[in-house]
């Protein structure tokens, strides 16, 4: 007992500082992890005593990883995905799988009892990192956009392969229809009494709790136990068991509140978990290598052909086709999870896990590089893709106005570049105070979604990248009066508003240029740049806020607010 407690503390402190090393290197820490459990292992320098007893409580890390997991699975959102995520999501995953498995099939990797690497290497190589990917779109503010809504949709779909998988997984030595079927109906069994006590058993006991915050985090706790028990005593897992739990508390009232009460508690078992995974990652051999390299080569030429592909033949653009690819080049902590769980029962050499977590290091590194220098690799993989015959979305939504000419471009009066939601209130209340201007309005913007509606609302548009010169040129900004652009430069991508504001100047000495400004010092440079106009949103949110802070003071905020609402339900925007 008194090596486990050394041995938990010797990790945790080892995990903690290499987690700021990766911190300060903008690494994600799940790197700091594997490395902390390597270098504590028996290929470093042995501090560890007691690793059985550091694997069981890894082992229950493991269990509140795939609970939280569940958690977070919105099922309300997979019902509701739309056709371009699904479709995407099915090539990508579906695609991604079959290619896998032949490729290593072929590559002589086994494929039927007992060994079935080439199976569990074709999962997880279909399988993207949530945790990098959401983390660097929340730094890059794309959360909210067209790509990183279908990367996003494509992950939550892929957590449901995954949920397939673990189902008859146990089961693949004894794999024919009668076991298969019979494992199935496990998971009927499983889901259905879970999903039945998370509606009309656990609504009644949490809201009996609920103001007890220590009861409803045991009682999450002890869900997710029983919930295990139960997949284990069907001859599933736990580890499935706690998935589900997770799946059926994710759409219960108190899920947010289970949540963030368990957060703390996972993190600390999560760690464990993956530093007990880094100390049975041995010194790469050079079969490991090799295996590693073909297994990164695979998941970056695979994303190119199964998310691409499909992005492109639904008519996304060039643009939006290559960032989800790019957003989903690496592996994911879950493919981690499911080659553990294969090397438990026997199914994955060690081999094969050695060179799957060498990859997820590797390409967890190299893609966190890719997706914050995502618009350097987009320059230059465009103008490839484009000599190579793939032509790019480019002019007028179909159907647009005529302003919208055979040249690809939109010669109006006043032109709004880039489309997001301060341009759509402009749009708005143009639409609504001044249709004399706003038939005078045209768009050059890169989300073909936007271009549609904007098309249906009979507004000119032309798709393009206002970063790039040669895109403004052609859209026909040099004959227009007003060039307005409404992007702060932490959405703008590729470019800023002072460089904007230089190259719309080359181009059109004589217009008048209206651009935003996030800091007050920014107003000055962007007026010696060139601009006519400089607003800054947040001076006029805070005139807002001010009378709003007048109107409680006054005890009228409830009739401020009403106004307010009355006045938001009447506006009918592009983007809502």
């Amino acid at each position: 007992m008194h090596h486990l407690i050394q041995d938990i503390a010797t990790c945790i402190a080892a995990a903690w500082l290499l987690g700021m090393v990766a911190q300060w290197l903008r690494q994600p820490v799940l790197l700091a992890y594997l490395a902390a459990g390597f270098l504590l292992g028996p290929e470093g320098v042995e501090w560890v005593h007691e690793r059985e007893s550091v694997e069981v409580i890894s082992e229950l890390g493991l269990i509140f990883l795939l609970f939280m997991i569940g958690l977070e699975i919105d099922l309300k959102k997979i019902i509701a995905a739309g056709s371009r995520i699904s479709l995407t999501a099915l090539v990508q995953i579906g695609g991604g799988a079959v290619l896998g498995l032949a490729m290593f099939s072929l590559c002589g990797f086994s494929f039927g009892g007992p060994g079935w690497d080439a199976l569990y290497i074709a999962v997880a190589a279909a399988l993207s990192s949530t945790v990098i990917i959401v983390k660097l779109l929340y730094d890059k503010h794309e959360l909210d956009t067209i790509a990183g809504r279908v990367t996003l949709g494509v992950l939550v779909l892929q957590d449901l392969f995954a949920i397939l998988f673990l189902a008859v997984q146990p089961s693949l030595n004894q794999l024919d229809v009668t076991v298969l079927l019979l494992s199935l109906g496990r998971v009927v069994v499983l889901v259905a009494v879970a999903l039945a006590v998370s509606r009309f058993v656990l609504p009644v006991l949490f809201q009996s709790v609920a103001r007890l915050p220590e009861l409803v985090l045991v009682g999450a706790l002890g869900w997710c136990f029983l919930v295990g028990e139960l997949g284990a005593y069907l001859e599933l897992s736990r580890e499935m068991g706690a998935l589900v739990a997770g799946v059926a508390l994710s759409t219960f009232p108190y899920a947010l509140d289970v949540t963030a009460k368990v957060t703390t508690l996972r993190d600390f078992f999560v760690t464990l978990f993956f530093v007990g995974l880094g100390m049975k990652i041995p010194i790469p051999g050079a079969s490991e290598v090799v295996l590693a390299l073909g297994l990164m080569a695979f998941v970056i030429a695979s994303r190119l052909v199964t998310t691409f592909a499909p992005l492109f033949l639904l008519r996304s653009g060039l643009r939006l086709s290559l960032l989800p690819a790019i957003y989903l080049c690496q592996v994911s902590e879950f493919s981690l999870v499911v080659i553990e769980l294969g090397a438990k029962a026997g199914h994955v050499s060690p081999t094969t896990s050695a060179a799957m977590s060498l990859s997820f290091v590797v390409l967890a590194v190299v893609s966190t590089f890719g997706m914050m220098r995502s618009e350097s690799l987009l320059s230059r993989m465009i103008p490839l893709l484009q000599r190579l015959g793939l032509k790019d979305l480019s002019g007028p939504a179909p159907g647009a106005s005529a302003r919208a000419d055979a040249g690809h471009g939109v010669h109006a009066r006043i032109v709004l570049l880039g489309f997001y939601r301060t341009a759509s209130s402009l749009l708005e209340e143009l639409l609504r105070h001044a249709p004399d201007l706003a038939k005078d309005v045209a768009v050059v913007d890169f989300n073909p979604e936007t271009l549609m509606h904007l098309k249906a609302r009979g507004i000119a548009a032309a798709y393009g990248d206002i970063s790039q010169k040669d895109t403004l040129a052609h859209a026909g900004i040099g004959s227009a009066e007003i060039l307005v652009c409404t992007l702060p430069d932490s959405l703008l991508k590729g470019t800023t508003n002072a460089k904007l504001v230089k190259q719309l100047r080359d181009l059109n000495p004589k217009a008048r240029i209206l651009v935003p400004a996030e800091r007050l010092a920014d107003v000055a440079t962007l007026r010696a740049a060139g601009a006519d106009y400089v607003h800054v949103p947040r001076v006029l949110e805070g005139v807002d806020l001010a009378s709003a802070v007048r109107a409680a003071c006054d005890q009228l905020l409830e009739q401020k607010q009403s106004e307010l609402e009355q006045r938001l339900a009447e506006r009918r925007e592009v983007l809502g």
